[in-house]
């Protein structure tokens, strides 16, 4: 059903834009074409048959607007399967409108946008004919296109067109609306490349469907590398291309219920990944920023939402409840404006009412007053008779007001002690209040006095165990000491002896060197004497030589006196002597 609104709404304007004879009627010849074309484009077999038969020249005149949609309905628009090119069928009927239309309204924008425009205004007029967009829906597409193209929404300058609007209830018709947009008046200091390409996006959101399009890199199945692909997001599909200018589709990743987008961590080099898991596949992205990875992944969860609750397309939804929310403002309108016109006739009714009252109230009044003046003879009468009994009254008056009088002394008596008994009652509350805060502060010195004395015991006991440890840390330093006094004194002693030993050798040393230098003074004298006889043997005797006693090797003198020893034992008898005398001092 969706899908063939969609379609009435293009044909209507290819329809409309027919010429038409003198009596009102279109050609037959203009329906076959528009039929032809129009079952060119949709890919529905075409019938000419039937359309002759439909088309038949007789005095009722059937080709006619009416008499063309049955036919429109049964043989064309019934058939269609939706296996076709929107584009191509789009513009299939603008260029039958557009070249009896637009000719007469030039714009600033160029052929392509006000075709867009056009396509765009299909989508968002209200399913009535002739089509016209309400302002609700203008002020939607002008905010659409202000924000693709980066520029603020001026609502002040819209509300002062829409003031111009007021006279137009049916709303702008499609040439209008170009003509709107064209004029740059709600995109003053936007050039027209801008508002083109603000036009195309919002031509693609609206009209195709593509929620999101992009550059992002896709992993392979097969050679696991990295492609860099243009991505087209539609509420069932998620396209990608080798290029924007989408003429090579390099596959579709169809998305329904059972699909899930869930974020990757960065690997294999890749920044920004996620994962799209379908049934039979999943696929591995990557974006090239935070924002855009997180961009993508709101909305293909968005269209994953769409298919589980079962809604074509997020745009078409949000139209339908735009067009709901008029309804049932209009209906509240037009409740609201037939209640007012209720409360007219009620109060006309009531002012009718209120007159015939006024009239019966005068007529009462001329009543009242004649017994009025009765009631005042009446009166005189009476209060004569009054007269008595209100003195009588007075008196007794007079004497209630005395009682009273002293039974309020009485009461303002009782209210003063009460008072009295109330600020006593107040001041033994105060007093109570403090004694037991008294109290409580008693016990809290208390329990504050009790944990001193705990905390007071407890280091008590640890300075009498700290005293312990003292004593027994002293006593072992007193044995300690002995000891080393004794050792001390041992070594005093050994010390003693060795240097009583050292000087009992001393003493043998001068005692030695004494016997060398005597023994030395014994040799020299009797070498004086040798001398003195090998004198005289050589001055008597000639050549006779003396022959003395000795070894080879030559004569060793020690401290112990002349003697005769090697140079190997005379060391051997100093180590000895060393060695004696290191043990000794040691000792």
């Amino acid at each position: 059903m969706a899908l063939k609104e969609d379609l009435l709404k293009p044909i209507w304007h290819a329809f409309t834009a027919l010429d038409v004879d003198k009596s009102g009627k279109v050609s037959k010849s203009q329906l076959k074409v528009l039929s032809h074309n129009l079952c060119t484009v949709l890919r529905v077999p075409h019938d000419p048959v039937a359309l002759e038969e439909h088309f038949r020249d007789d005095d009722e005149g059937p080709v006619s607007n009416q008499g063309y949609m049955p036919y429109l309905n049964k043989f064309i628009l019934d058939k269609v399967t939706g296996d076709f090119d929107k584009v191509d069928f789009y513009r299939m009927c603008w260029t039958l409108c557009a070249k009896k239309h637009l000719l007469k309204s030039p714009t600033h924008i160029s052929d392509d946008s006000a075709f867009k425009v056009w396509t765009i205004f299909n989508f968002l007029s209200d399913d009535k004919y002739p089509l016209s967009i309400v302002p609700e829906e203008i002020e939607y597409l002008l905010k659409k296109l202000t924000e693709a193209m980066g520029s603020g929404w001026q609502q002040a300058l819209f509300e002062d067109y829409k003031i111009s609007l007021r006279d137009q209830q049916k709303g702008l018709s499609v040439w209008d609306l170009i003509e709107l947009i064209g004029s740059g008046q709600f995109s003053k200091g936007t050039d027209s490349t801008t508002v083109s390409m603000a036009i195309n996006e919002v031509f693609n959101e609206l009209v195709l469907d593509v929620l999101r399009q992009g550059y992002l890199w896709k992993k392979g199945h097969k050679r696991k590398n990295w492609t860099e692909r243009w991505f087209v997001l539609k509420p069932n599909v998620m396209s990608y291309y080798i290029s924007e200018d989408l003429k090579d589709k390099k596959g579709d990743i169809s998305l329904d219920s059972n699909c899930c987008v869930e974020s990757l961590p960065d690997r294999e080099g890749k920044k920004c990944l996620f994962l799209v898991k379908c049934v039979e596949k999943s696929y591995e992205i990557s974006a090239s920023d935070k924002k855009k990875k997180q961009e993508w992944i709101q909305d293909i969860q968005t269209v994953v939402n769409l298919r589980k609750l079962g809604l074509a397309s997020p745009h078409r939804d949000a139209r339908q409840k735009r067009k709901a929310l008029r309804q049932k403002l209009q209906a509240e309108q037009e409740e609201l404006e037939r209640k007012m016109k209720e409360l007219q006739t009620s109060n006309e009714m009531k002012q009718l009412e209120l007159e015939q009252v006024r009239l019966q109230l005068q007529e009462a009044a001329d009543r009242a007053a004649q017994e009025e003046q009765k009631r005042h003879h009446t009166h005189m009468e009476l209060q004569d008779r009054f007269r008595e009994e209100l003195e009588r009254e007075q008196l007794i008056r007079l004497q209630m007001e005395e009682q009273v009088a002293q039974k309020s002394s009485e009461l303002e008596q009782y209210l003063k002690r009460v008072q009295e008994l109330e600020e006593m009652y107040h001041r033994l509350q105060e007093a109570l209040d403090d004694e037991k805060q008294a109290r409580q502060e008693e016990e809290n010195a208390r329990l504050l006095q009790t944990r001193l004395l705990e905390q007071e015991a407890t280091k008590r006991a640890m300075l009498e165990n700290l005293h312990k440890e003292q004593e027994m840390m002293i006593k072992m330093n007193e044995e300690e000491k002995k000891e080393l006094e004794a050792m001390q004194a041992m070594k005093e002693e050994a010390l003693k002896e060795a240097m009583q030993q050292l000087e009992q050798l001393e003493k043998e040393r001068i005692a030695a060197l004494q016997q060398y230098e005597h023994i030395k003074s014994n040799l020299e004298m009797a070498t004086s004497k040798t001398r003195t006889w090998k004198d005289k043997v050589a001055q008597h005797e000639g050549l006779i030589r003396l022959i003395q006693p000795g070894s080879k090797n030559p004569g060793m003198i020690t401290n112990w006196g002349p003697a005769s020893f090697t140079q190997g034992e005379l060391q051997e008898r100093e180590k000895n002597w060393q060695e004696k005398k290191n043990a000794t001092g040691v000792e």
